[in-house]
């Protein structure tokens, strides 16, 4: 059975500093069935990876809860596997060595581990780069080493904090076809946060727009592509091209400086 689902309820995140408070996200709530690919967009600090980490559990909601599978987070978990932009490899272990520490974290065994982080390493197409260090590999494997340690200890659910917004487009889009082939054959839920609609609208099953600051749910569009088709094909076709425009006009409702309306 595919298990990851996500219920947020009423979510409030109020920062406080000096005195201060900046609520940074207001009654949101927002349901992601288990195996659903969604994505998160929305103007520069509207809490997009502030959403992210209080559901990853690095974060302690103010008000309002988050479950996963029906039961409250309580802080960070196996069940849950975080790809950040800058990878956060450890740079004195070898690209076998951090795909195998979150099996370490799970005192798998050492032969066990081995053979389970050697899967991975295979199926991001790392294999031969086992025993180099994070500082002899290129932005894209670096990225693929992240994301083979996180699946490695497979967690029901995957939180991309702009994985691939360092990237060039050329291996952007490579790593844009390599995780869907990841996310059918292993059936996880991601939640993807990124600043792209065409790379939203072109991943998901499903977008979510934030408004701005503070952050809630906006509306949400279900992207109705053909994705047994090509690349090219996907982009170049009338649905794809009218649900990025969609995408696009109400996220740019929300870039717009113009006051809002007061009714």
């Amino acid at each position: 059975m595919v298990e990851g689902h996500v219920t947020i309820s009423n979510l409030e995140k109020v920062y406080e500093s000096g005195g201060e408070r900046t609520k940074a996200i207001e009654d949101l709530s927002l349901e992601v069935p288990s195996g659903e690919f969604l994505s998160v967009v929305g103007p520069s600090g509207c809490g997009k990876s502030t959403l992210l980490y209080l559901i990853a559990g690095f974060l302690e909601e103010t008000s309002g809860t988050i479950s996963v599978d029906d039961q409250p987070i309580s802080g960070p978990g196996t069940d849950r596997g975080v790809v950040f932009q800058d990878y956060a490899l450890f740079p004195w272990r070898t690209v076998m060595g951090n795909v195998e520490y979150g099996l370490e974290q799970q005192d798998v065994g050492k032969s066990e581990r081995r053979d389970t982080a050697q899967k991975f390493i295979d199926m991001m197409d790392l294999d031969g780069f086992e025993d180099k260090y994070p500082k002899e590999l290129s932005g894209g494997m670096k990225q693929r080493v992240a994301l083979a340690r996180t699946l490695a200890y497979d967690p029901k659910i995957l939180l991309m904090d702009e994985p691939f917004g360092a990237l060039d487009q050329p291996l952007r889009e490579s790593l844009q076809d390599h995780l869907l082939d990841i996310w059918r054959d292993l059936e996880k839920t991601v939640i993807f946060i990124t600043h792209d609609v065409e790379e939203a609208v072109y991943l998901s099953e499903r977008v979510m727009i934030m408004t701005r600051h503070p952050g809630t749910k906006k509306t949400t569009v279900e992207i109705d592509v053909d994705r047994t088709r090509s690349r090219e094909e996907i982009i170049m076709s009338d649905e794809y091209t009218a649900t990025k425009n969609d995408v696009w006009q109400s996220l740019r409702e929300e870039t717009d400086t113009t006051p809002r309306a007061q009714h």
